[in-house]
């Protein structure tokens, strides 16, 4: 059966820019010739995450997290490996074989997309027969061009009904219970998850469902929204609600709109705003602002004006300040008490709506006025100090650049702090935690320096040809230099982070990632003589450990005219090395 071939994602992987692909999720500063960030996959204040274009892979110090651009959207995006393969592949312009996309999907996460599947189409038939939950889209607005566009659905009232239609065998019973579709009582029994509610379905980036946000029909039953909880498919935390219409309805996405409820998104796009997405009832997390920001470089933040709202806010706030490359912009709009976008568009129109994103606060303006609230009084020294003291942990998150640099600048407007001092997002970047194995390291014996220099740049291999005289000397580490060679040998696009894959759950992995973690000294053009040196000097050392054989075996027991010739052509060879 087909597979995906090494040569497929070799070419893949020399086609992808991993420094491109964790940018987009992680804010990376440059370090040098390498990139460095806190770690997104443990807590960390000191960043020990590095990214290297050149070898192409990505090592944590901290944690041990490392690999190339397919595993870091495995474990980053929670993508199945061939989902993560075919991001990579669209963004290349690669397509993908469909028996090797078909031989490589997950049958266990297939099955669960298929139960998924089934379950929305249950509810959109349902829908079409339930007259309740039909005249709510009506009092609402909602029109059937919008319902099929966001394949809106209806689950029934009692306990059953989608477990009798769909869970026919044990098999299927499980799935519907992984894919987060039936709940247990206390005694075991199972049963429906959803019950007489409007149900929404929560697509992945590639449309398929992977989850469910149920409402209420009547005002009196709780809770009004009901969420799938968390699976193997689904993670509240880095998904948006709507992004996915938003995706096929607009080519380009100059601006995103961040609401609360799925109405909210439904309610936008019947008016014609088609760039409205929604948090699946958690605060903004910092995945949520990546997503965001990926897709859009305007994104509006669009919450209530009460106090709650402006908690929420402040946590959108808090997750974006990070991402605040050059180029992108946030805004935050506040409703009146009482409103929704839902209200606001079906009151006053698109035209309305859009009239308020235009007043939308800036975050420049929402920080300061933030951090000025509880009593700050800028006309007095104190007052300019506490707001200077609370500004600074927030500035220092901020990307360098030019933002960065004019909200410094208008800290010391408002208060004075800073105009003589270096901006506070300016820092001395902790590298002891990446530097240290450099610094300490013994002098590396050749056969490490050689296998630490084919880590760097693995082509270097092919800058050598067969037959390999180094091969039959006796020294730690030359079994695993000719294995490095021979892959490369066999597949001459590898690059970096491939190579260190071959490795994964031997005894040698931690040994090449550490190597491979390491700043080699010197510029990589002199990396090629470099290695040829090294190749020279163990071949040579293979010499003298075969004359030293012969000569010791001519001693013991005498040499056959075979064994003569080749001491002969040994001693030359020597003679030559040493001229």
């Amino acid at each position: 059966m087909a597979r995906l071939s090494d040569a497929f994602i070799d070419d893949l992987l020399a086609r992808t820019d991993i420094v491109e692909v964790i940018a987009a999720r992680v804010p990376l500063k440059r370090q040098g010739r390498e990139y460095s960030a806190r770690c997104p996959f443990h807590d960390e204040r000191s960043p020990s995450f590095t990214v290297s274009p050149t070898k192409q892979f990505y090592h944590c110090f901290g944690c041990g997290a490392h690999g190339t651009a397919i595993s870091f959207l495995m474990n980053y995006d929670r993508l199945e490996f061939l989902d993560a393969v075919d991001e990579l592949a669209r963004r290349a312009g690669i397509e993908i074989p469909r028996e090797t996309r078909q031989h490589n999907e997950n049958p266990d996460t297939r099955d669960l997309f298929a139960i998924l599947d089934e379950a929305a189409r249950f509810f959109r038939g349902e829908l079409a027969g339930n007259a309740e939950a039909s005249a709510y889209l009506d009092r609402r607005g909602v029109d059937a061009a919008v319902r099929e566009q966001f394949a809106i659905g209806h689950a029934p009232g009692g306990f059953s009904a989608l477990k009798d239609a769909l869970g026919s065998d044990p098999r299927r019973l499980s799935l519907l219970e992984r894919a987060g579709l039936l709940s247990k009582n206390e005694r075991g029994h199972s049963y429906d998850k959803f019950r007489d509610r409007v149900m929404f379905p929560i697509h992945d980036r590639r449309g398929r469902v992977i989850a469910f946000g149920g409402r209420v029909l009547k005002a009196d039953d709780s809770p009004k929204y009901l969420n799938s909880p968390e699976t193997p498919l689904f993670h509240k935390g880095r998904e948006l609600y709507g992004l996915w219409q938003v995706r096929q309805a607009n080519q380009k996405i100059a601006r995103l709109i961040v609401v609360e409820g799925y109405m909210d998104v439904v309610a936008l796009f019947q008016h014609g705003i088609s760039q409205a997405v929604a948090t699946l009832g958690t605060a903004t997390t910092p995945d949520h602002a990546e997503l965001l920001f990926r897709n859009a470089p305007d994104v509006y933040f669009c919450f209530d004006g009460d106090a709650a709202g402006r908690r929420a806010a402040t946590r959108a706030m808090e997750s974006v300040l990070p991402r605040m490359k050059d180029g992108r912009q946030a805004f935050f709009l506040f409703l009146p008490e009482g409103e929704d976008p839902d209200t606001i568009v079906r009151n006053e129109g698109a035209a309305g709506f859009d009239a308020r994103l235009v007043d939308a606060t800036p975050l420049s303006q929402f920080l300061f006025d933030s951090l000025a609230e509880d009593g700050i009084n800028l006309a007095t020294l104190d007052g300019k100090a506490r707001l200077a003291e609370r500004a600074r942990p927030m500035l220092a998150q901020l990307p360098d650049g030019a933002f960065a640099d004019l909200m410094q600048q208008r800290l010391t407007e408002l208060t004075g702090v800073g105009a003589r001092n270096s901006a506070p997002h300016v820092h001395v970047p902790t590298q002891r935690a990446h530097r240290a194995p450099v610094s300490t390291a013994p002098r590396r014996s050749l056969v490490r320096s050689a296998i630490a220099l084919l880590l760097q740049k693995p082509a270097l291999a092919l800058d050598i040809t067969p037959p390999y005289r180094f091969v039959a000397l006796r020294q730690p580490g030359v079994p695993l230099l000719t294995e490095l060679i021979a892959i490369v040998s066999a597949r001459p696009d590898i690059g970096t982070g491939a190579l260190l894959a071959q490795f994964e759950g031997r005894e040698e992995a931690a040994a090449l990632q550490k190597l491979a973690s390491q700043t080699m000294p010197g510029e990589e053009a002199g990396w090629h003589l470099e290695f040829l040196d090294v190749i020279g000097q163990l071949d040579r050392q293979t010499l003298m450990q075969r004359t030293d054989e012969l000569q010791a075996k001519q001693r013991e027991e005498g040499l056959d005219a075979v064994d003569k010739a080749e001491l002969r052509e040994l001693l030359l060879a020597r003679g030559r090395n040493v001229g």
